[in-house]
């Protein structure tokens, strides 16, 4: 569960990226001239330029991709994530879900009970964590 729930956060992040640049492609050239550094509009008034980089850059796609890898990266490991995790990103989802649909929010969902439910399944005392020194040596 936990694997999947990793896999699930770092394909719909990188869907995101790669579907938002498709998108706002034509927008790299203000991007790169500058254009967002001295905005002379508000939030309502909000140009393509800047929603393209809300799409893009500034949007949940990267952090969830680094979230889903460092699930995955826990899990090759035999190492639990905290179930933190699980009820903070749930909770985004949902409350996300609630205000903007229809979007993704659903799958970031079930990425999230995954998570936990894997979290649960796996105990409270499941994560071994050796770390080696650089001779190869291991250690607590």
């Amino acid at each position: 569960m936990i694997k999947w729930a990793g896999w699930i956060f770092t394909v719909l992040g990188a869907c995101h990226l790669v579907l938002g640049f498709a998108l706002t492609a034509s927008h790299a050239g203000a991007w790169a001239g500058g254009a967002l550094w001295t905005p002379d509009f508000t939030i309502a008034e909000m140009p393509p330029s800047m929603g393209g980089y809300w799409m893009t850059f500034g949007s949940f796609g990267l952090p969830m991709v680094a979230l889903g890898l460092t699930v995955l990266w826990l899990e090759r490991r035999s190492i639990t994530p905290p179930a933190f995790i699980a009820w903070a990103v749930g909770a985004w989802s949902v409350l996300a879900g609630l205000v903007f649909e229809p979007a993704p929010w659903i799958v970031v969902t079930a990425g999230a009970v995954l998570l936990w439910a894997g979290v649960r399944k796996a105990g409270p005392y499941s994560a071994t964590v050796v770390n080696s020194d650089s001779q190869g040596g291991p250690h607590v």
